[in-house]
């Protein structure tokens, strides 16, 4: 899968492309990225823990010492099925940081959020559980993931606007958080469903500044058609 998403993407060499493997995965995927241009390897989570009698875990030195450079924290199916919460996904961003890595910080609402309107609400407290407590020198090897979730697999779609309105609020959370240096520097990406017919108008919006992409990032034609859409 791997190599057929480098082959068919190597050519777009001016977008950042993250291939987030499952852990078993990601030292054959940093090997076979190593040498080329554009492309790193990461994670999908990672422990809260550095060290310690932890079974199972998998801690953010053992990643960084197989190639990954980003793990992902706080996806909506870790939030969903394995209850991570505020206090568990700020001490997974510590431990990540500080190892080195960069983390992809993901966050969104649920479909009674947005029909309630209490959407903005909900993000702005997720921003601020974790971003307000990370370290002003880490703050640049942040990247941080809406995700519209009442937008994933439930039959409602989110519009370009609704995607940049949500962006412009985000950036505008991080300036308040920050500074406005900070925010307009920040990568935010868009994953809510993103895929080949969409892309364009999505990264067309002035303050998405990629994507998290799902189950198109499964089929390399398709994954290659998002990619090329930045150009």
């Amino acid at each position: 899968m791997a190599t057929d998403i480098l082959a068919k993407t190597r050519m777009v060499k001016d977008v950042v492309k993250i291939i987030f493997p499952p852990f078993p995965f990601i030292n054959d995927v940093a090997l076979l990225l190593q040498s080329e241009t554009g492309f790193s390897a990461g994670a999908q989570n990672c422990s809260a823990f550095d060290k310690g009698a932890y079974t199972g875990e998998v801690s953010c030195a053992m990643i960084q010492s197989i190639g990954g450079e980003y793990v992902l924290i706080g996806h909506s199916e870790r939030r969903a099925y394995f209850n991570e919460d505020s206090g568990i996904l700020l001490a997974k961003a510590i431990q990540a940081l500080g190892q080195g890595l960069h983390v992809v910080y993901c966050f969104g609402e649920v479909l009674t959020d947005r029909k309630s309107g209490q959407h903005k609400v909900v993000v702005k407290q997720q921003l601020e559980d974790v971003l307000s407590k990370i370290p002003g020198e880490k703050v640049e090897h942040l990247v941080l993931a809406y995700e519209p979730v009442w937008a994933i697999g439930t039959g409602e779609t989110a519009s370009p606007a609704q995607a940049q309105e949500m962006h412009a609020f985000v950036r505008q959370c991080v300036s308040e958080l920050f500074d406005a240096t900070t925010a307009a520097r920040m990568p935010i990406l868009y994953g809510g469903s993103c895929n080949a017919k969409n892309a364009k108008e999505l990264f067309a919006c002035p303050d998405v500044d990629g994507g998290l992409i799902g189950g198109a990032s499964l089929k390399p034609d398709e994954f290659a058609s998002i990619v090329k859409a930045f150009q």
